[in-house]
């Protein structure tokens, strides 16, 4: 196995290019572009119209590469479940969205790898802190409320699956 070199970018879900940033900076290792740009708009698909990281390894002596997808950030997540462009300017007043339960957990099993929560209660409240900073509702109620209910165990019922496949 020679040489590899891993170069990272945030690119939009299935809209890769062969511009920078990812072309300048495999330029260099002499991989077919091309191929690299086709192969990770094939698995950014599922993430069009969100920002997606990337980790293109390249192994200098083949030429052979791997593309690696991560998860998009937990805001880019919550706004396209609700169809906003962005978050509220003045999330305590402006509203861009409400998310269901529903929504919030299939967030949350999005995001598992890189919560520090071990349970779905737990991750819920982390994304529901996400929606109070960009003014999402969950379930019709300001996301302060949603979370106050959360650790009341209102719904209990709704997020007591595990977080994690086991």
């Amino acid at each position: 196995m020679g040489d590899k070199i891993t170069v990272e970018a945030l690119v939009e879900g299935g809209k890769a290019s062969g511009g920078p940033p990812i072309g300048p900076a495999l330029g260099p290792t002499g991989v077919n572009i091309f191929q690299v740009v086709t192969k990770i708009n094939e698995v950014t698909q599922p993430y069009t119209g969100l920002k997606v990281p990337v980790k293109i390894i390249v192994d200098q002596e083949t030429k052979a590469f791997e593309v690696e997808v991560g998860v998009p950030p937990t805001s880019a997540l919550i706004l396209k479940e609700v169809g906003a462009p962005k978050g509220s300017g003045t999330p305590n007043t402006d509203y861009v969205g409400n998310l269901t339960i529903d929504q919030l957990k299939s967030i949350a099993k999005a995001k598992e790898a890189e919560l520090s929560a071990l349970d779905m209660k737990s991750a819920a409240l982390i994304i529901s802190g996400t929606c109070v900073s960009m003014g999402v509702t969950i379930e019709g109620k300001p996301a302060k409320e949603f979370q106050e209910e959360v650790r009341q165990g209102t719904w209990d019922e709704q997020l007591s699956e595990p977080l994690r496949e086991e």
